[in-house]
């Protein structure tokens, strides 16, 4: 009986990791979720984060203040105002001092009339590398022009930011150019492109629409980053339903997928940022 008994024991353990209740289509929480933290060339320190939306199709908007914020020194900390449906990948890091030591943030978010809040902090059980892996992966590269042009590239969480304008209604032209080193770990397949896109609100007053939100990219020839093999641009279109100050997310993530596979990396994110005027008398 005692084999019996062990598999019984261990199907319930099993059982033990399965969702409480099924997931629903909208009305569920939002936590943040601290992604780990590592070591700045000067000294500093940088707290990754991303969050998941319980939910299944609501996206929410929760404005930085009360019901979102990050403290000690917000509520804003650069955290998203905009809350896609399922799990965003660590999006987002807030610069610590060198003296952090046993310092201690933390991340309170109420959604659909339910308060969640993560701590994060310097502990060393929570240190990632995500800059490189064990396989010597490295995230893909990240601009708002071509690697002939000298400028800001982002490569991993330290995103870079660009700022441009658009108008309500019009549909206006995203571009962004994704390079790879081109590095598969043992085990992962090898995807149609060695490095994908994709497009979200971050923050902002209205609603965005894109007309694709994960645009192909392309691959052409010129410069490329150090170390990479392959280089693409990939466009897309946004409309804005308001005007006002918006903030876009593009993220890049090679072969090793969203999230990684959970080792923390590799993959990379960049911000843009569109002052959103409204439609003149004359439509234009």
């Amino acid at each position: 009986m005692k084999p019996i008994f062990f598999l019984t024991l261990a199907s319930i353990l099993g059982a033990q990791q399965l969702p409480l209740e099924p997931r629903h289509d909208a009305g569920q929480s939002i936590t943040g979720v601290f992604e780990g933290w590592y070591k700045n060339p000067d000294g500093t320190f940088s707290l990754l984060f991303g969050y998941y939306n319980r939910n299944l199709k609501e996206s929410l908007d929760i404005a930085i203040g009360p019901n979102n914020r990050i403290e000690p020194g917000g509520p804003d900390r650069g955290q998203p105002a905009h809350f896609v449906a399922g799990r965003m990948w660590g999006s987002f890091t807030v610069a610590v001092p060198a003296d952090f030591g046993t310092g201690k943030l933390t991340w309170t978010i109420v959604a659909n009339g339910k308060s969640t809040v993560i701590p994060a902090s310097l502990k060393t059980d929570w240190e990632i590398s995500p800059f490189l892996d064990a396989t010597n992966n490295t995230p893909p590269w990240i601009s708002f022009h071509d690697f002939d042009h000298d400028g800001p590239v982002a490569q991993g969480p330290r995103s870079v930011t660009a700022s441009t304008e658009a108008t309500t209604g019009a549909p206006f032209t995203l571009d962004v150019w994704a390079a790879d080193d081109n590095v598969v770990s043992p085990g992962t397949r090898q995807p149609r492109s060695p490095v994908s896109v994709v497009w979200t609100k971050f923050r902002g007053p209205g609603a965005v629409t894109f007309s694709t939100a994960r645009p192909e990219v392309h691959k052409f020839d010129g410069k490329m980053p150090p170390k990479a093999t392959f280089a693409g641009k990939a466009t897309t279109t946004v409309t804005f339903s308001e005007p006002g100050e918006y903030v876009l997310q593009v993220m890049a993530t090679d072969a090793s997928g969203e999230g990684g596979g959970g080792f923390q990396c590799c993959w990379t994110t960049a911000h843009l940022k569109v002052s959103v005027k409204g439609e003149s008398a004359t439509g234009r």
